[in-house]
């Protein structure tokens, strides 16, 4: 396992995810700068990604080193208290950042996009 802080990973992971969702969403159509960001606030956003990471947990569609690093990420103690949700929901979001930012940095493209398609419904 790479040893990097989880919130670095998921600095990282956060960029990774968000730019996998809006190439997602700019090949679904030509649409208005602000019809996209509406869009991708469905996928990107805290709570979003939270419910995401419980319906791959639900589903087991992670494997065990995977909830390891979500798992660690979750619950990495941060200084930083979360703007538009609750400390449960932000933290779900970052070990789901976390696990994308792990993967983008072992390489592990064809993992992140399985992980991308799941989340899109693909």
């Amino acid at each position: 396992m790479i040893d990097s802080n989880s919130l670095s990973l998921a600095y990282l992971g956060d960029a990774v995810y968000e730019l996998y969702i809006r190439t997602y969403l700019l090949s679904k159509g030509n649409y208005k700068v602000g019809d996209l960001q509406n869009m991708a606030v469905k996928y990107v956003s805290a709570k979003a990604q939270s419910a995401f990471l419980d319906k791959m947990i639900d589903d087991n569609f992670l494997t065990e080193e995977e909830l390891t690093i979500v798992k660690r990420a979750r619950n990495h103690k941060s200084h930083q208290s979360p703007k538009h949700t609750d400390i449960i929901t932000y933290k779900k979001s970052t070990g789901l950042e976390a696990l994308i930012g792990y993967l983008k940095l072992t390489k592990n493209e064809i993992r992140i996009e399985e992980i991308m398609k799941y989340i899109v419904g693909e």
